[in-house]
């Protein structure tokens, strides 16, 4: 069994061995984007180097590489979810692409109804807004407890035979929350509704089963899992891939044309259209085996333990106010918060000026949620495998000593 050993992680990351004006770099911005381990670079730079080529199309040496190694990858990344079938997983740019991507393939029409939650990331508020202007369809939400958490009550409530899919996000990037998904997702199909996770933020730090849960789909990117950037996935039940008509086709997805007809490729190519970003697909596997290798299990806890200290470090405070459940177990590795009188933004370009501390500042892509409480933005510190608690004293230093300035 691996052990988990934060500074021999931190060894991966070239960018956590650099200073800046003499002091060391703080990530905690993990939330948005992750760092990349060497492992990752690696894999990268080894398609590029070694077998730069077109897949799927070409019979040469360097083509066939590439396929296998592109093949390979949708293996490995399938296994990572717990898919059945590798041919259950969709290559996509990022979550954005992969809820889209279901948004207006899946045949919703006037009458449908979408049921999301008041917590949703714009990726998964705005798709549906467009639907309801150009289709017709109706989104429900779904509003959480007053204490932040997930209201079976509600949700109970919103449901009926109307309903065609339930999309929402599995962890919340405002908070760190993370909804019943088993529970929510049972309850969905004895209605007859279908179920779509924003995975965004759960695949990267905690074991998701898609076969466990039975949900019918599940988006999440490649960045915010030791990825490159411009990578997802959207696992898609296999029972299900008949009923999504792709909407982005071209080269990759046909079997053959003629100046009157079409064939298309059997998933999930005929999803896929278009030269692949190979790379990106085998640096997206190399990050899986890399959290493979660590666990999961232990990143969830360890990020667990720099919030619950934090917490209740920042609990001192008076007017700092933290964003989501009261208890630090409820909200992962995130750390939303206002401080009474001083904007979000000053705090994280003080942090970052003074300390390296670099986090998020403003509506992180909840405005509606913002919005509906009248609250202008916050700060969020987002945890990662490679952050420590060194790095979690150096934040609380300086956040003391911008609250006592700045007051």
């Amino acid at each position: 069994m691996t052990v988990f050993d934060v500074e021999k992680l931190r060894e991966d990351f070239p960018i956590l061995q650099k200073k800046i004006n003499g002091k060391p770099i703080v990530y905690f911005d993990n939330a948005c984007m992750s760092l990349r381990p060497r492992q990752v670079v690696e894999a990268i730079e080894d398609y590029y180097y070694n077998y730069p080529a077109c897949g799927s199309r070409s019979v040469h040496k360097l083509g066939r590489m590439a396929t296998e190694k592109y093949h390979e990858s949708r293996q490995t990344i399938s296994k990572f979810i717990g898919a059945k079938k590798d041919e259950e997983l969709i290559f996509t740019r990022n979550t954005t692409e992969g809820i889209n991507l279901v948004a207006n393939s899946l045949g919703l029409k006037k009458g449908d109804v979408v049921l999301i939650t008041d917590k949703e990331h714009n990726s998964n508020l705005l798709p549906w807004q467009i639907l309801a202007e150009r289709v017709g369809i109706t989104y429900r939400v779904v509003h959480f407890s007053g204490d932040m958490t997930f209201s079976m009550e509600n949700f109970e409530k919103s449901m009926d035979r109307s309903v065609k899919l339930v999309s929402m996000a599995h962890t919340s990037n405002l908070d760190g929350y993370t909804i019943p998904a088993g529970d929510l997702i049972k309850a969905a199909h004895d209605f007859g509704s279908l179920v779509m996770l924003d995975a965004a933020q759960s695949v990267p730090h905690k074991e998701v089963d898609v076969r466990k849960l039975d949900v019918d789909f599940l988006a999440f990117s490649g960045h915010k899992m030791l990825g490159p950037s411009g990578t997802g996935a959207l696992y898609v039940k296999s029972s299900l891939q008949d009923r999504l008509s792709p909407f982005i086709v071209g080269g990759d997805t046909v079997k053959n044309t003629t100046l009157t007809s079409y064939e298309l490729e059997k998933p999930p190519e005929k999803f896929e259209a278009g030269l692949q970003d190979y790379a990106g697909a085998i640096g997206f596997a190399a990050a899986a085996r890399y959290l493979e290798r660590v666990g999961r299990k232990d990143i969830e806890k360890h990020e667990s333990k720099l919030n619950m200290h934090l917490t209740s470090e920042m609990s001192q405070f008076e007017g700092l106010r933290i964003i989501g459940p009261s208890h630090p177990e409820l909200r992962g590795g995130i750390i939303s918060f206002t401080v009474e009188g001083i904007d979000p933004h000053t705090i994280a370009m003080i942090l970052d000026e003074n300390a390296n501390v670099m986090v998020r500042s403003g509506q992180h892509c909840v405005h509606s949620w913002f919005n509906e409480f009248g609250i202008p933005g916050s700060v969020r510190l987002s945890f990662y495998l490679y952050n420590t608690m060194d790095e979690a004293h150096i934040f609380f230093d300086e956040l003391k000593r911008i609250i006592t300035g700045l007051r």
